[in-house]
C-alpha cells in the first residue's frame, strides 16, 4: 500500500465522501442511491441471485440499491473501516473490512458482476493493470465488470479527477477501452454517465445549457481537426466490459 493510504483511508468519509456534501449523511446515502439506480441497475441484465461483488463499496449506496432491487448474493467491501461503519449505520448487509484488490486476485471464476463506482482512479497504472486482469480471472466465463470513474475529456475534468487527492489515474472513453481490452475483456463499451438533478426546474435548464455546451465543444473539436466520434463528454465515464463465455 502506498504511504499516504492509510492516513488518507483511516477516516475516508469524514475528510472526503461525505465532506462536500451539503447535506447530513442520511440524505447524502439516499441521494447516492437514487442515483445508482437509475446509472449502474440497468447496465446489469443477469438474473437477480447472481453473485454481485462492489469492491470499494464505500458506505454502500450502490449495494444498497442492488438489495432494494431484489439482489440476493450481493456483497461489497472497502479498506476505509470508517466507510464500513457508516455502511453498518445505513442499514447495508453484507460489506466488510477488507482490500479488494487482494481479494480478487485470491477469487477465481467467483462473481457473475463485479462493480466499482468511482475505484478504479484509487490505483496507479501497474496496480490497475494488476487490479484488471484479477477481476477478468474473478469473473466466471460470461461474466462483466461495470466502472464508473471521472472522465477526463469533460469540461472542467479537474473538479472530479483532482477533486480526491487519493486518485492516481485519469481515463477518457479511448484509454479506458484500451486498457480493458489489453487485460483480457473482448466486448467493451464506454458510456456516458446520467446527468439528473431532482429538482424538475433546474433540470429542465440542465438540459438545455448541457445541448449548448456539447454543440460548442464539438464545434472546438472540428476547429481542431478532430472528429468528436466517440468522445464523451459527461463528468464520469461507465464502463462495461465482459469476459469471454
Amino acid at each position: 500500500m502506498l504511504n499516504y493510504r492509510s492516513t488518507l483511508y483511516a477516516n475516508y468519509h469524514t475528510t472526503q465522501s461525505g465532506r462536500a456534501s451539503l447535506t447530513d449523511a442520511r440524505s447524502l446515502f439516499e441521494r447516492e442511491k437514487r442515483q445508482f439506480a437509475r446509472e449502474i441497475l440497468p447496465l446489469l441484465n443477469v438474473p437477480k441471485d447472481a453473485a454481485v461483488f462492489d469492491m470499494g463499496c464505500g458506505s454502500g449506496s450502490l449495494l444498497k440499491a442492488l438489495q432494494e432491487a431484489g439482489f440476493t448474493h450481493a456483497a461489497g467491501m472497502d479498506i476505509s473501516a470508517e466507510q464500513v461503519q457508516m455502511a453498518a449505520y445505513m442499514g447495508v448487509a453484507n460489506v466488510v473490512l477488507g482490500d479488494a484488490l487482494q481479494h480478487v486476485k485470491d477469487s477465481v471464476n467467483a462473481y457473475d458482476v463485479i462493480l466499482g463506482a468511482d475505484i478504479i482512479e484509487h490505483f496507479t497504472k501497474d496496480e490497475l493493470t494488476e487490479l484488471l486482469k484479477g477481476i477478468h480471472s474473478a469473473l466466471k466465463p460470461g461474466g462483466m465488470a461495470v466502472f464508473r470513474t471521472p472522465n477526463l475529456d469533460a469540461p472542467i475534468s479537474t473538479v472530479f479527477a483532482n477533486g480526491d487527492f487519493t486518485h492516481e489515474n485519469y481515463l477518457n472513453a479511448s484509454s479506458a477501452a484500451q486498457v480493458m481490452m489489453a487485460c483480457g475483456f473482448n466486448h467493451v463499451e464506454v458510456k456516458p454517465s446520467v446527468m439528473f438533478i431532482e429538482n424538475p426546474l433546474k433540470e429542465m435548464l440542465r438540459k438545455v445549457v448541457w445541448t449548448g455546451l456539447k454543440l460548442k465543444l464539438k464545434l472546438t473539436l472540428f476547429a481542431t481537426a478532430r472528429s468528436s466520434r466517440g468522445i464523451v463528454l459527461t463528468p464520469n465515464i461507465l464502463i462495461f466490459a465482459q469476459k469471454n463465455k
